[in-house]
């Protein structure tokens, strides 16, 4: 599959503080290769939405891209990784145009909800971490890739935790 089957439609991917690399390195190598803008979503599961509540308004984050100036620390943040990643690429002599959105509520319907806006043709996310308590969040919560793939009708990329499970995580 080439570029030109996108028409400028981005790639939409989740990302989040201390997630593996490994998904947002994989994001921007496809949307590179595809020559596909990449949009970058973050979703701040302990808010809701300004719009389900408009009178209530005053400190509640929105689904517009720019509206949500709640959490510079954490924006700043990941923007500087998906920049780094990009001109990472750029080195390699690839580019991306991307772009970064805060959402919020659960992780799954909001991906699943701005893919649908953008008509993005793929969501890309991650697998959750090994270990104890990041089985019994996925047991409890769900996997945000396995709702993905059961309630919407786009493809899904999971992007595995690359590290062999006999490994210690640095």
């Amino acid at each position: 599959m080439t570029g030109e089957h996108f028409n400028g439609t981005p790639l939409l991917v989740g990302i989040m503080p201390k997630q593996h690399p490994e998904v947002l390195q994989t994001a921007a190598t496809l949307a590179a290769r595809l020559a596909a803008p990449l949009v970058c979503a973050y979703v701040d599961e302990a808010s809701y939405l300004v719009e389900w509540d408009p009178a209530r308004s005053a400190h509640r984050p929105s689904r517009e891209p720019d509206a949500n100036d709640d959490m510079p620390a954490l924006t700043t943040e990941l923007k500087a990784q998906v920049q780094a990643v990009v001109d990472k690429l750029a080195s390699d002599g690839a580019s991306v145009d991307w772009s970064f959105r805060t959402l919020t509520g659960d992780p799954a319907r909001a991906l699943g909800q701005v893919a649908a806006e953008l008509d993005a043709p793929i969501i890309i996310v991650g697998t959750s971490e090994r270990g104890f308590s990041h089985r019994l969040s996925e047991a409890l919560g769900g996997s945000v890739g396995a709702w993905l793939s059961h309630h919407q009708s786009r493809p899904v990329l999971v992007v595995p935790y690359r590290r062999p499970a006999h490994e210690d995580r640095p």
